[in-house]
């Protein structure tokens, strides 16, 4: 294989060399049969192990059980999560907290089917914090609020205390990063394509009581919560490719020594761009006013001016550096840090940047 190219897409985004290179063996030949994990019946017995081993795998992970959990694989990504869950759960008010983009998307889905109570909001400072000392309304059919965010860069570091009131996170970006208490959740939702596959697939984990006693019957089928867990994810064709990929990231997580490795990996890789921001801040100012809410997973930051920030990004990519250009929607840097990219990566980027900086200040 070539050499692999520094990767810091914010998503779709790295994935580890030992499950690209199952991807690409099951995409020829799966299972020895002479046909593409793309090519045979999502009801054949070697796909009813593929499926069955990522739902046992995700729950192994996270510290759950089965008899409480329902690992689900959908289509629709995020995005359709932040009106499925509403749909399904909300049967008069909801708290959300708002933290970026992607929580402003999932409050405004929400509101078609309820009262949403926007309980906390970092919108005003242009989302640089995570809002601390939230009141909730105690009596809300859910408590939504996103774990990470990619644009912003910041993250929660704890889980919410909303007392009895069920809980739902958007984790699309952080997922399976660190070690956590997954057990505080009702409902998780995630895209698969920042930090545990590739697009096309999104991870639900749903407490099966919740539904079964909360969730809405009179809605449509396919965003039926009652209806995937009640057929394991294969009411209908499921997406096999990107459930095989997640499954094979599972099994890699796994081998890496779990969570409590993968966090360790991740704390160092984050440390080496946020030690320099610290270490220079005339220089490499992070977008994050609060250290303990800074992003193990997306690390923002801005240089002197918008000249600097393009001829920063052009040199990386000579040195085959890619995806350091911040969201579109507000500019600068960032580089997406992710489970499965590499420690030398993250080095690599820390030396250019320390180069960069002695050559341009």
């Amino acid at each position: 294989m070539a050499t692999r190219a520094h990767n810091f897409f914010a998503g779709p985004a790295v994935l580890p060399v030992p499950v690209v290179e199952a991807a690409r063996d099951a995409a020829y030949d799966f299972a020895g049969l002479g046909m593409s994990i793309m090519e045979i019946s999502h009801r054949s017995k070697e796909f009813d192990a593929v499926i069955q081993d990522a739902q046992r795998d995700m729950l192994e992970l996270m510290g759950l059980s089965a008899d409480e959990y329902a690992v689900l694989f959908v289509g629709g990504g995020a995005s359709t999560q932040f009106a499925m869950v509403p749909m399904n759960f909300l049967h008069s008010k909801a708290d959300y907290i708002n933290t970026g983009e992607w929580s402003t998307k999932a409050i405004k889905e929400a509101k078609m089917f309820g009262t949403v109570n926007v309980v906390a909001s970092s919108e005003p400072e242009q989302f640089n914090h995570i809002p601390k000392n939230v009141v909730f309304s105690g009596d809300a059919d859910y408590v939504h609020y996103t774990s990470n965010n990619t644009i912003y860069g910041t993250e929660y570091k704890h889980t919410p205390d909303v007392g009895a009131v069920p809980l739902v996170c958007d984790m699309s970006s952080d997922m399976l990063s660190r070690v956590y208490d997954y057990s505080k959740f009702n409902l998780i939702y995630a895209g698969a394509q920042k930090n545990l596959g590739p697009a096309g697939v999104t991870i639900v984990v749903v407490k099966k009581a919740w539904v079964e006693e909360k969730a809405k019957d009179g809605i449509p089928t396919m965003l039926r919560y009652k209806i995937h867990v009640s057929k394991e994810s294969l009411y209908n064709t499921p997406p096999v490719f990107p459930i095989f990929v997640v499954g094979q990231t599972l099994k890699w997580i796994k081998g890496m020594g779990g969570l409590a490795a993968v966090q360790e990996l991740n704390e160092k890789k984050a440390a080496l761009l946020y030690d320099l921001f610290d270490a220079y801040p005339e220089f490499y100012k992070g977008t994050v006013v609060n250290k303990e809410d800074r992003s193990l997973m997306n690390v923002t930051f801005r240089l002197p001016s918008e000249e600097l920030e393009e001829k920063f990004i052009g040199e990386a990519k000579k040195q085959r550096m890619f995806g350091l250009k911040g969201h579109r929607s507000v500019g600068g840097c960032r580089a997406s840090i992710y489970n499965a990219c590499p420690i030398e990566s993250v080095e690599a980027l820390a030396k250019f940047m320390e180069e960069f900086m002695s050559a341009n200040k």
